[in-house]
């Protein structure tokens, strides 16, 4: 039975909602956060350097830094913010954890982690284990939903990335426990459950040295662990289009020995969006089985060893669209039918995806280092429907991605003095890639020509090492200065030294300006990037050609980016911020989808030009958070220079001589919410809005945009104490409060297959129980 894949079933919904805490209970924006001198923490940084101090963390201190581990760093602007007022949600095992000493020395760990991974100078927006709990769908919310309500950060379809941030494409990177999850091979889906994660970071800017390939955003994730939260959590939550969810979670500790397990089964009627505007898809099921797993061993007082894995299976059905025209010119040719209702259609799509990671930290004198071997393997089958294909695209294409990486990481950090603290790593890994296309097309006389088969096959190569200091030049201000290599061997073999700097100043208790360069180097999806036999299917309806000079191929890209931005707050619990950036880049990455198979294809613009500015404000009193954030930004691009032969002739010519917003281009988005508890009750409701994602027009490739939306979310809970000897929680979501039918894309667009529109209203309930 599909259930029997999953590790182990998972929390449905949070039981009992925390207190937010000022520092990260909403959803809250900072700076970067310099690491302090030794023997001080965070919120000394406005007193005189001290003397170098060199000791192994006691309890206490352990415990008041694991927080900054935990949650993301929070600078002294805060210092002053109100304490939020004491959590009414009972601790499950909380006396237990307080008492365990595992658990002060895994805060000991978690601080010395933060230690090796600086994000000074950057912009951090975070999210802690209150915030996602007081999100409207609580953690049954997919981590692409959640970061959503993070500035910049525009909805986009799953079939075309799910999500962009600051107008890029397919340009974040996300990391477990400091340790860098890679790429996969899916076109769409949720690899990872929001219910494991102790604190979701989204980090952007001008990123330190140690931040490499992927770099226009940081998804940065903290996980939960069982010594902390000892104890279980089952729960179900379903509701409208057939949503059915059941979860599990368990955590807890034995000896020196730390675990934390997550199972969760979903099945509903709207796995991709519906390509129509109404209330329901016509064949889109979805089935998908997702687990979780961390252990870690304290072996001895410096030395922790971590084990981190997780699994997914998806099983997709294809939407459909109804009416679609009959008078194609296939119909009757080669055997074809005359008439096909393309609300029969059955193309489907399977992807699986597994990682492991195993991290050995260290602490020594002075300094920290982790060393993690990393392993994933990624696998997506799309199955077209051979007769409905044929008759309305002229192609039926069985598609096939694989990918296998293993790779070893390895940072550190050294506190050479009070001023000097010196980080160094590198990064290896080896990445096999297949790429099938077995098609069945029409040929230019009316027959079926079948067996048409083009594989690419790729052992690549990623190898990046880095230096950096960060200097503490006064009190106030920090320079973070380092250098970065980066080598490539896949279908293009290319490298790159990227100089990276920024300085962070904190003139007073409350401000904190920040400013940064950073010449990056992102190399393409290698699965993505392979070349095609466009021969194959010269004679034939599918044919394409390439320029006279050839189709190019898909090249790294190469950027200058300038960050810059102030963080300002205005009274304790209420913080601004305001922050630009300008990126100038050369061989700019795109993907778009090219056919019926739900995968992406990369390209490159040859110039770009990406800017925009962001704002963003926060509040937080007792019980009530509240946030709202602004972005404005464009992307545009010129002169496709790879993989050519995806595009139409017409439209390439075009953008040769001119720049044309790429199609996940955004003017504005914005995201706000609130989140009120009272009494064991939370209300909460968040909102996104978007001035509309690319669409075509007459003379122009992605000259216009589609209408502007605004979704609005709703969830109430309440977490009963003892009802069954234990906390229960219940809730009801309602998605899309108002029912705005909008659009998100509507099949017009460079790499644009087909319409895609935001969910329709709908209701959700759930229970889940803690043992």
């Amino acid at each position: 039975m599909a259930i029997s894949r999953v590790r182990g079933l998972m929390l449905a919904l949070c039981s009992g909602v925390s207190v937010i805490h000022a520092s990260s209970a909403s959803a809250q924006t900072t700076g970067g956060t310099a690491s302090p001198a030794p023997g001080t923490t965070d919120n000394a940084t406005e007193a005189q350097l001290p003397a170098v101090v060199v000791a192994e963390p006691n309890a206490k201190a352990a415990t008041k830094k694991v927080k900054t581990a935990r949650r993301a760093k929070t600078p002294p602007s805060h210092a002053n913010a109100r304490p939020s007022a004491p959590s009414q949600e009972p601790s499950v095992g909380g006396a237990q954890s307080a008492e365990n000493p595992l658990v002060f020395q895994n805060n000991a760990f978690n601080a010395a982690r933060n230690e090796i991974f600086t994000q000074i100078g950057t912009n951090q927006y975070s999210f802690g284990e209150d915030a996602l709990r007081a999100l409207p769908q609580g953690t049954e919310t997919p981590v692409s939903k959640a970061l959503l309500q993070a500035p910049g950060v525009s909805q986009d379809s799953a079939a075309s990335g799910q999500l962009h941030v600051r107008n890029d494409h397919a340009n974040v990177q996300y990391r477990i426990n400091g340790i860098l999850l890679p790429d996969g091979v899916s076109g769409f889906s949720d690899v990872l459950e929001t219910s494991f994660i102790s604190n979701l970071s989204l980090v952007t800017g001008a990123l330190p040295a140690q931040y490499g390939l992927h770099t226009t955003g940081l998804v940065d994730i903290t996980t939960r662990a069982g010594a902390q939260e000892p104890g279980g959590t089952i729960g179900f939550y379903g509701g409208s289009r057939g949503t059915f969810t059941p979860s599990l979670e368990y955590g807890g500790s034995t000896g020196a020995v730390d675990y934390f397990f997550t199972g969760r089964y979903l099945m509903n009627d709207e796995g991709i969006e519906n390509p129509t505007s109404s209330r329901d898809a016509i064949h889109d099921h979805t089935d998908q089985e997702k687990g979780f797993g961390y252990v870690s061993a304290v072996l001895d007082d410096s030395t922790r060893l971590s084990w981190i894995s997780g699994v997914s299976v998806q099983n997709f059905q294809i939407p459909n669209t109804p009416g679609l025209p009959t008078d194609t010119p296939f119909a009757g040719n080669g055997g074809l039918p005359n008439y096909f209702n393309s609300a029969l259609l059955n193309e489907n799509q399977f992807e699986q995806n597994y990682y492991d990671v195993i991290a050995l930290q260290k602490k020594i004198e002075n300094g920290d280092y982790q060393i993690a071997y990393f392993s994933r393997y990624s696998d997506l089958h799309f199955k077209p429907d051979d007769t409905g294909d044929l008759f309305f695209n002229g192609i039926a294409s069985d598609v096939q991605r694989r990918s296998f990486l293993n790779g070893v990481q390895a940072d550190g950090s050294y506190r050479l003095n009070a001023y000097n603290t010196l980080r160094a790593g590198f990064t290896v890994s080896a990445e096999q890639t297949k790429a099938i296309s077995n098609s069945s097309v029409i040929a230019d006389d009316g027959s079926v020509e079948n067996g048409l088969l083009d594989e690419t096959s790729k052992l690549g190569w990623l190898i990046g090492i880095y230096a950096q200091d960060e200097i503490r030049l006064t009190d106030k201000l920090t320079l973070n200065a380092g250098l970065r290599f980066d080598q490539m061997y896949e279908y293009v073999d290319a490298n790159q030294w990227s100089p990276r700097v920024s300085l962070e100043y904190r003139p007073f208790q409350g401000t904190t300006l920040h400013a940064g360069y950073a010449r990056y180097f992102t190399p393409p999806p290698q699965v993505a990037s392979g070349p095609t036999n466009i021969a194959l299917f010269d004679g034939t309806v599918a044919a394409s050609s390439c320029p006279a000079g050839g189709c190019g191929l898909v090249q790294p890209e190469r950027s200058h980016y300038f960050d810059a931005g102030i963080t300002q707050t205005i009274f304790p619990g209420l913080e601004v911020g305001v922050d630009a950036y300008y990126k100038l880049a050369h061989d700019l990455l795109d993907d778009g989808q090219f056919g019926a198979a739900l995968v992406l294809n990369a390209f490159n613009y040859e110039k770009a030009v990406n800017k925009g500015i962001e704002i963003t404000t926060k509040y937080n009193w007792g019980n009530f958070s509240a946030y709202g954030n602004v972005a404005i930004g464009q992307q545009k691009g010129k002169n496709i220079i790879s993989n050519q032969f995806l595009i139409d002739p017409d439209d390439l010519a075009f953008i040769a001589d001119h720049y044309i917003f790429t199609d996940h281009s955004q003017t504005i988005t914005a995201s706000a919410g609130f989140s009120y508890l009272w009494d064991g009750t939370r209300l909460s409701i968040d909102m996104i809005y978007g001035s509309g994602l690319r669409t075509d027009t007459d003379d122009v490739p992605n000259g216009a945009s589609v209408p502007a939306y605004t979704q609005v979310n709703l969830g109430i809970s309440h977490e009963f104490a003892n009802l069954f000897g234990r906390p229960t929680t219940v809730r009801f979501d309602v998605v899309n409060l108002f029912d705005e039918v909008y659009t998100i894309r509507d099949g017009e667009g460079i790499g644009v297959f087909a319409p895609q529109y935001g969910p329709r209203r709908g209701y959700f309930v759930g229970v889940s129980q803690k043992f």
